[in-house]
């Protein structure tokens, strides 16, 4: 609670869980698009693009103000998406290689530069390194402001091409037949991304960027069908992943934020895959569970059903059928009998009521499914 308490006390604890929590709902609500899109790799390409626009704007104007950096490393990353379009244009290469290529190309360029302006001379150049994994103690209350702006900018165009968006998601064939500029939106959507990766270089770096833009969607998507409910629930899986690693990372010395704004994000991330009820594995192993079972007793019953119209349904007819032992069948009677199918009769054992409804229901299933195959 003390630590909680620190966020609206303590200037430097504000800035970084403001800055952090303001990086969660940008990434959040662009990512939960670029997944949708098949487009989860772009925001690693944007991120690690920005590189060479950092060092190019260090290098031409000797400054490290955080704003020409982030301007510098925005131009860079909207240059490569630039790139990624063009050579899927011109080329036979298939998207994930042409997000490879601009990838490897913009960060290798990056790393020479970064390279370059360390073995200079110039003693301001210090600390640049750092936007490499991101420095988020260095955020200042006018970061948080020029975060407040970009980020306001990238979620009113969101809110006013909404509509656009969501069709270009999911239907952009359908899109284009309705006249809509469809390279334009996407280049649009492209941009606004850029505008969360320049939100994001600060605080959690290059490297760890792309995270902070699929793993809040990922997450959010465990839970709902609706595009709607996934970028609400995506933006607050971000901020709350932005806020708690600030915490985790106030918490002691030595503590960097970004990575634990990532580690925070992928418990959020793993809770999810695990125990959302939608998509969940945990969910997704009792279903198939429950599945197996009702399609085994629905096997029985018909053998049962079978026994008892042409024989006599007892322990050894049923396991003579089912070629198992008869302390196997008489735990598999009983079963039956729980579900209220069976019930013990003088000869051994009897279809009851409910039992030969069931039976009847099941025969007639199977024949109509063959005939739903075929149609099929």
């Amino acid at each position: 609670m003390e630590l909680i308490s620190q966020v609206f006390t303590d200037y430097t604890l504000r800035n970084v869980a403001l800055g952090s929590a303001l990086l969660g709902v940008i990434g959040g609500v662009l990512g939960a698009f670029a997944m949708l899109r098949r487009q989860s790799l772009l925001g690693d390409v944007l991120a690690h693009a920005a590189l060479p626009g950092i060092c190019l704007a260090f290098i031409l104007t000797g400054s490290k103000v955080p704003l020409i950096l982030l301007l510098g490393g925005g131009l860079a990353g909207w240059l490569a998406s630039l790139g990624v379009l063009a050579v899927l244009r011109h080329t036979r290469l298939p998207e994930d290689s042409a997000l490879g290529v601009i990838l490897s190309s913009f960060f290798g360029f990056g790393i020479a530069l970064l390279t370059f302006i360390q073995h200079g001379n110039n003693a301001n150049q210090a600390g640049l390194d750092q936007f490499i994994f991101g420095q988020a103690a260095t955020i200042v209350a006018s970061d948080v402001l020029n975060f407040t702006v970009l980020g306001g900018i990238a979620l009113f165009t969101v809110g006013l091409f909404y509509k656009e968006f969501k069709l270009l998601s999911f239907d952009p064939d359908y899109a284009h037949s309705l006249g809509l500029p469809v390279r334009g939106l996407g280049t649009l959507l492209t941009s606004l991304t850029v505008l969360a990766v320049m939100v994001g270089l600060q605080t959690v770096g290059v490297v760890l960027m792309a995270a902070m833009l699929i793993a809040p969607a990922a997450a959010a998507r465990q839970w709902t069908d609706r595009l709607s409910a996934m970028i609400g629930l995506a933006a607050l899986f971000g901020a709350l992943a932005g806020v708690s690693g600030a915490l985790v990372s106030a918490s002691r010395e030595n503590l960097p934020t970004g990575p634990l704004v990532i580690l925070s994000i992928s418990v959020i991330l793993l809770v999810s895959l695990f125990l959302a009820p939608l998509r969940g594995l945990v969910w997704d192993w009792v279903r198939t569970g429950q599945n197996r079972r009702r399609i085994f007793l629905e096997r029985l019953l018909l053998d049962a059903h079978v026994l008892h119209n042409h024989d006599v349904l007892t322990p050894q007819t049923l396991a003579h059928r089912r070629r198992e032992s008869p302390a196997a069948a008489q735990r598999h009677l009983e079963m039956l009998q729980a579900r209220g199918w069976v019930q013990s009769s003088r000869e051994g054992y009897a279809l009851t009521p409910a039992g030969h409804e069931k039976a009847h229901e099941l025969e007639q299933a199977m024949r109509v499914l063959p005939k739903t195959l075929e149609v099929g």
